[in-house]
């Protein structure tokens, strides 16, 4: 195992590549605090000549010209985004906004072991910055499109205008199964729950305790969502209504999960139980950490419980409690329909990716995806139905469109065949049930051929996400690949 630095960069292929991600994982870059980054690669592409633009929302277009001879090829808009997932697990000290990311080497793959990476999407940043400055690299125009906020809403590609992008091709550079061409992309909604509380002081004859789910995988919320890991915050609530079964509960605090567009790893409730219950406690915790074991067997079977003695100040009052327990324990989670169109893949699905309650009120926040875009705000409108009867308000914000394939898409058949020439294999074609941009920059440029590909990541949106090492490579020699023939088949023709 290697610390992953700047003199590490140097020794792995393509190290252009590897560079720039070291430099990358120096600079702290949350979805909606990307100034240090852009403001670097301002700097970058100032000192090499290339010319820079920023949109209103913080967008980044960096323009090459064409190699010699080559003006005439269709220019290619290479597309990634600049933020990061910013998770790590609750014992883990570290702040996104200032500390930088320390991976380490580890049999061929590079892993951030207590947070997460980056490499969604910092490698395709990466690979796009080193196509910039490549100067043997044979190309017809080149645009970098780097985007702000892809994480926490597609601020960037929401907010992106009209007549900016000059090319006609796009590459996008977010994706994480190496070998697979994507042509399309789930859309998506959120749908946030909220509710006024009204706080009661803490009953006479009880004491209070925080109850802890944690050691599960988390994970991409829909990349992920087929595998059926465990989900902290559902677990969570379900084992609270247990204890409501057993002894009064009184319900203080509920948290989990730091992102929509994670699956919760860690949740935690502040709970008041009768003094007497608290020695029977463990026994009834170990029997039900068995329980969640054997269902999450093969999956999630780390799971663990466990508490802790805590005061809290005050609890809910018990329509609160009520409205919240309820509601939660009842909402749909995971994967709605699998896609008829699309063998294998998911069609619908829904994660409830974060819940903040304390006893003045709180707050729960869905993320919802589908291929098929009147059935993301049907999903919503179950959700907002099931929270009005529960007592809750919700409101639904943040919609984008799905990306619609192309199977017959021209840059894809190019793209295919440069793979098959330069590997000597077969790649395939895929519909990934993730949020890509190109479904909004394809709305805001709808002439725009877009393909989408990238390196083998695992474990995207949550600490321990690694990205293989090779397969970064094999990306470098497609994409310098397919540029290089849609330069000189335009300079032949």
């Amino acid at each position: 195992m290697t610390e992953f630095s700047l003199a590490t960069a140097a020794m792995l292929s393509p190290p252009a590549v590897w560079r720039h991600f070291a430099a990358l994982c120096a600079l702290p870059r949350p979805s909606k605090g990307e100034g240090r980054v852009r403001e670097h690669l301002l700097t970058w592409a100032a000192a090499r000549g290339l010319a820079t633009e920023t949109d209103t929302v913080g967008n980044l277009l960096i323009r090459k010209p064409a190699s010699p001879g080559c003006a005439g090829a269709p220019g290619v808009v290479l597309q990634a985004h600049l933020d990061m997932v910013c998770q790590c697990n609750a014992d883990v000290v570290h702040d996104f906004n200032v500390d930088p990311i320390v991976p380490v080497l580890r049999d061929g793959w590079l892993v951030a072991e207590r947070t997460t990476l980056g490499a969604d999407n910092g490698i395709g940043v990466a690979l796009i910055l080193a196509a910039l400055e490549d100067a043997s690299l044979v190309h017809g125009p080149l645009e970098a499109l780097l985007t702000v906020d892809e994480e926490s809403g597609m601020g960037g590609a929401r907010g992106l205008a009209p007549g900016w992008l000059r090319g006609t091709l796009l590459l996008n550079l977010d994706t994480e199964d190496w070998g697979q061409f994507y042509v399309g992309c789930a859309g998506g909604i959120d749908v946030s729950l909220r509710r006024v509380g009204q706080a009661e002081p803490l009953p006479e004859g009880h004491l209070g305790g925080r109850v802890v789910v944690r050691g599960l995988r988390g994970g991409h919320s829909g990349v992920d969502i087929h595998e059926g890991r465990g989900h902290a915050i559902k677990l969570l609530i379900r084992l609270l209504r247990q204890i409501e079964r057993r002894w009064p509960l009184r319900l203080s605090a509920l948290s989990g999960g730091t992102a929509r567009n994670a699956l919760p790893r860690e949740a935690f409730a502040d709970i008041a139980l009768p003094t007497a219950a608290w020695a029977e406690i463990d026994a009834f915790l170990a029997g039900w950490q068995a329980i969640f074991r054997a269902e999450l067997a093969g999956v999630d079977a780390g799971v663990t419980l466990a508490w802790a003695p805590v005061t809290p100040a005050s609890v809910m009052c018990t329509a609160d409690q009520n409205a919240w327990l309820g509601g939660l324990h009842a909402a749909p989670q995971g994967i709605r329909r699998m896609s008829v169109g699309v063998p294998g893949v998911v069609e619908t699905s829904g994660n409830l990716g974060v819940v903040a309650l304390m006893p003045s009120g709180g707050q729960a926040n869905f993320m919802l995806r589908s291929l098929v875009d009147s059935a993301t705000a049907d999903l919503a409108e179950e959700i907002v139905s099931l929270a009005t009867l529960a007592g809750l308000t919700a409101e639904c914000s943040g919609a984008y469109p799905g990306w619609r394939p192309n199977p017959a898409s021209p840059l894809l058949a190019r793209c295919q065949a440069r793979f098959a020439a330069t590997f000597g294999e077969v790649s395939s074609v895929q519909v990934i049930h993730a949020g890509l941009e190109c479904g909004l920059i394809g709305g805001t440029y709808p002439s725009l051929d877009m393909v989408s590909f990238g390196p083998t990541i695992r474990g995207a949106h949550a600490p321990g996400e690694a990205v293989e090492v090779d397969s970064v490579a094999r990306c470098w020699r497609l994409l310098t690949a397919i540029l290089s023939d849609l330069a000189g088949r335009a300079a032949d023709a």
